[in-house]
């Protein structure tokens, strides 16, 4: 995959001091996905943001460290590798506990998750894998004491890491360090996806 130039060039001067301030308190670079939607924020940015925030951080009867690991799990089926290291990390920070995620990721029917969660994640491994999903399986899952709101709350993290993954692979997001994606981490749990 050829990486495209366009992440680092044609920001505003004030996206710039804002990309600057990041590198100099985070001691990291920016990631390639804040520079995606600071990139024609009137095309995607914008509203990628809002959709994210509200999917991750809205009202929900799933954590954020349940909708944080949703987004690596479905990144993992997209075999994404920014966004695997970017939500894996961030749902280990947010459980305090990075050897739960890594199993889930593992294998979900191994895993020390609650039954509800399972189905979740089951259903949106095949609507990611196949791209659709039967009533059977939604059957599962609100029979596993899923309500269907959080079936509403999941299918739209499901749509926007689906997105985001394809963007990751399409633009070529550069992988972070260790330290990076924590970094990355501890702001999206600060301050979310806006």
């Amino acid at each position: 995959m050829m990486r495209l130039d366009i992440l680092n060039h044609g920001y505003s001067p004030g996206t710039k001091v804002l990309f600057t301030l990041i590198r100099v308190f985070s001691r990291q670079p920016v990631p390639d996905a804040a520079k995606l939607v600071f990139y024609r924020p009137d095309f995607y940015g914008a509203r990628a943001k809002t959709f994210t925030h509200e999917a991750m951080r809205g009202p929900s009867a799933w954590s954020v460290a349940d909708r944080e690991l949703m987004a690596a799990f479905v990144s993992k089926v997209n075999d994404s590798a920014f966004c695997v290291g970017a939500h894996s990390a961030t749902a280990g920070q947010a459980y305090r506990d990075g050897a739960k995620v890594r199993a889930v990721l593992a294998d979900v029917e191994s895993a020390p998750i609650e039954d509800g969660l399972r189905a979740t994640l089951r259903m949106l491994g095949k609507l990611t894998r196949e791209g659709t999903v039967t009533v059977e399986d939604m059957r599962e899952v609100l029979s596993a004491g899923v309500t269907r709101q959080q079936v509403e709350d999941a299918l739209a993290v499901c749509a926007a890491f689906n997105t985001t993954d394809r963007l990751a692979e399409a633009f070529g997001f550069e992988l972070l360090s260790p330290e990076g994606f924590e970094a990355g981490a501890k702001y999206l749990l600060e301050r979310g996806y806006r």
